[in-house]
């Protein structure tokens, strides 16, 4: 039998979001869904997630280069040292965004899924179908413990 997990996530809770700047909210939504290790310097994720999230308020689908610019903007603008910002980072970085169904790609083209909100994808996506098979499986093989 397979020791390598079929998916998997993190989840973490922080304290309320209350009136928090955008990049810090996004950096907190990074960290709250394991996309971000607390204390990792390397936090080019965030910027990516804000960079699309601009991009979905006009409707627009962006390509890597200009993710990769938007993100290079976003931390200029908070004073960040230019981490993480090659374009090979930048697409590990998308597709992890894309694992967890907050992005999605067409033709080398990407965009929040669907435009939708955040919290609907969440709700919809991660929440009620990966989440709960997670648990679904893990209900699986407590059961399986149980019999011994």
């Amino acid at each position: 039998m397979k020791e390598e997990s079929l998916s998997e996530i993190t989840l973490r809770k922080y304290e309320k979001p209350y009136q928090l700047p955008r990049r810090e909210l996004s950096k907190k939504v990074c960290l709250s869904l394991g996309l971000l290790q607390p204390g990792d310097s390397r936090d080019i994720v965030v910027d990516i997630l804000l960079a699309l999230i601009d991009a979905k308020n006009k409707k627009q689908e962006l390509n890597t280069d200009q993710i990769r610019e938007k993100a290079i903007e976003i931390r200029k603008e908070a004073n960040l040292e230019l981490k993480g910002i090659a374009e090979s980072n930048i697409r590990r970085q998308l597709k992890r965004l894309r694992d967890i169904f907050l992005v999605e790609k067409n033709n080398n083209m990407y965009r929040i899924a669907e435009f939708e909100s955040i919290k609907f994808l969440f709700e919809n996506k991660l929440e009620k179908f990966y989440i709960a098979s997670i648990i679904e499986r893990i209900h699986e093989y407590l059961g399986e413990l149980d019999k011994i």
